[in-house]
């Protein structure tokens, strides 16, 4: 039997509670919450790292951010770092990569990842004119922004028509079409393998008809209370929030933000609905493992702050959806899954479907048994990021108060607490989060779903945390490092 298809649909800064099938009921995605039929929905899936590059170097090798350093979004893959792509490309897949990089260097060619790329048409030169000048606040001809919440909270709304940023992810999934198209005519057996990575729902909060306005704004679940009335809060989070000052907003304009995701999101579902209908077309849709995940989630102003950061892990930035049709050959229990899982086990469980060695150490583990209906995937999963003081090629700077990311970035040239490394580290349903500087965390998810209440000095939960500090040293001894797989003349 030849190997299957693997599709990967992948979501930019999407939450996993913001599908209809996993909590939100003012959420429009019928056709994701449709997967839950033929496979399966991860309901406790987390990322590697809760921004772009690290956790993409993190779910396309399998590594952790902290084995080989990815902890920045200007440290990318080397030459010898390893990467799915080019094993699935070298295994014999035709590989189809269209969308987002944050991957590959900008000045390197992707010729050794995949046989054919579509990055959007103009991707970078459209998020330098976006930074600077389309959010609400600021002036649409190239003046300078109005310096302020508005243009912090990256709130845009209804977009116009001619928005570049609104168009890319469209050109994106008609290059997907085209391509399955293309490889319907050519009728050559080759198994693909595509790759589609899109923008949206990442900010600037904005969005098109029909889709802006589909969103029950009275169906919005309430937001986590602003992280000026919580105690025992990460530093990080409440600079964030202190400079991005969206204390001053009504409720009201906090759910036209968070309506707009939504939006987006189901945008994205719709979009998902193409590709599956164009794979049933061409008769490829039973012989495929398609997986619909995210990097990362977004706070989309829960606790008064929108955006993400490097070092944060509550649940609205680091469990992210993690969808998985696969072939009809493989084993599956429909529905959604309670199995504890990662992005980094991701390339371990393509390796399985196509029945690949991987030729790297790495540490995710197949998701065949969970896909089937184990209950058990793993006892631990973790999300991770940050800095030791005095690291300075990862404080990311350039960016200064004209620039809506200034509130986050300014906060990461601290030498203070702020941004100092920590790891997360999930068991059963508690999450404890290990700081190098300051004040750790623990969140009881039974007791307090919203990680509201930081129990780390409640001597009720002593021996929960010697637990999880022993697990995460073991961890991380497992994981630190790895020897590449060559052998050096002496």
């Amino acid at each position: 039997m030849s190997q299957p298809n693997i599709v990967y649909f992948v979501a930019d800064q999407m939450r996993a509670d913001s599908l209809h099938h996993m909590g939100s009921p003012a959420s429009i995605t019928p056709n994701l919450d449709a997967v839950c039929e033929e496979g399966v929905s991860f309901r406790n899936a987390y990322c590697q790292n809760p921004v772009c590059v690290p956790s993409r170097n993190s779910f396309l090798s399998g590594l952790y951010p902290h084995t080989t350093g990815h902890r920045t979004m200007h440290f990318l893959q080397g030459d010898d770092d390893p990467n799915i792509l080019k094993v699935m490309k070298a295994s014999g897949y035709e590989v189809i990569w269209v969308g987002r990089n944050d991957v590959v260097p900008a000045d390197k060619t992707k010729i050794a990842y995949c046989d054919e790329y579509y990055d959007g048409t103009g991707f970078e030169n459209l998020v330098d004119k976006i930074k600077t000048t389309s959010f609400g606040g600021h002036g649409s001809h190239g003046e300078a922004p109005t310096i302020g919440p508005d243009l912090y909270s990256f709130y845009m709304g209804e977009a116009t028509e001619d928005n570049g940023f609104v168009k890319m992810d469209w050109t994106c999934v008609q290059n997907a079409l085209n391509y399955l198209d293309r490889k319907a005519q050519a009728n050559d057996g080759k198994p693909f393998f595509l790759y589609i990575t899109l923008m949206y729902p990442h900010p600037p909060y904005v969005c098109e008809e029909p889709w802006y306005s589909s969103i029950d704004r009275s169906k919005l679940p309430p937001r986590r209370p602003d992280v000026s009335t919580l105690n025992g809060m990460p530093s990080m989070l409440q600079e964030i929030a202190r400079k991005q000052g969206l204390s001053v907003w009504d409720e009201a304009k906090f759910d036209e933000l968070r309506a707009t995701y939504l939006a987006m999101v189901s945008r994205f579902d719709y979009q998902y609905g193409l590709v599956v209908n164009k794979l049933k077309e061409h008769g490829f849709y039973d012989d495929s493992s398609v997986f619909v995940f995210s990097d990362h989630g977004d706070y989309t102003t829960d606790y008064g702050v929108a955006e993400k950061a490097q070092n944060l892990f509550h649940d609205p930035v680091s469990n992210v959806p993690f969808l998985v049709k696969p072939a009809k050959r493989f084993d599956v229990k429909p529905g959604i899954s309670n199995a504890l899982v990662e992005l980094a086990d991701l390339s371990a469980t393509i390796a399985d479907m196509a029945g690949i060695e991987l030729p790297y150490t790495q540490f995710g583990k197949s998701l065949r048994e969970a896909i089937a209906g184990n209950p058990f995937h793993k006892d631990a999963v973790i999300c991770e990021g940050g800095r030791i003081h005095g690291e300075k090629q990862a404080m990311e700077l350039g960016h200064n108060e004209q620039s809506p990311y200034w509130p986050r970035l300014s906060t990461q040239y601290s030498e203070g607490p702020e941004h100092g490394k920590a790891i997360m580290i999930r068991m059963e349903n508690q999450k404890y989060t290990y700081r190098l500087y300051e004040l750790d965390e623990l969140y009881d998810l039974d007791k307090d779903p919203l990680e509201l209440n930081n129990v780390i000095n409640d001597p009720a939960y002593a021996e929960s945390v010697l637990k999880f500090k022993e697990r995460l040293l073991r961890l991380m001894i497992e994981t630190g490092d790895f020897v590449p797989n060559r052998r050096d003349k002496r």
